[in-house]
């Protein structure tokens, strides 16, 4: 029997809303990369993607600089483990 399953519309915040979570996050991790320890070039990461569920949850949200930003997207998308860490 295949059961279709049905999924999620998934809010996407207004930009200023956004910005402002995004503010909350910089201000709660200390403006600091949580894993390297950088204060330039900050970006706020969907620790699960939006694309698998991940909500705009201020507990789903990191601080990453741009080269462990991008470094965790690449790691992610070659990645042949099943429930591999996360940052």
């Amino acid at each position: 029997m295949n059961v279709n399953r049905l999924k999620a519309a998934r809010l996407r915040l207004d930009p200023i809303a956004y910005e402002k979570l995004r503010q909350q996050v910089l201000r709660r991790d200390g403006w600091r990369c949580q894993s390297c320890g950088e204060m330039s070039n900050l970006e706020v990461h969907h620790k699960q993607f939006r694309s698998h569920a991940g909500n705009n949850s201020e507990e789903n949200l990191i601080t990453l600089c741009t080269a462990c930003h991008t470094h965790t997207h690449q790691r992610d998308s070659t990645s042949t483990s099943v429930g591999g860490k996360r940052l």
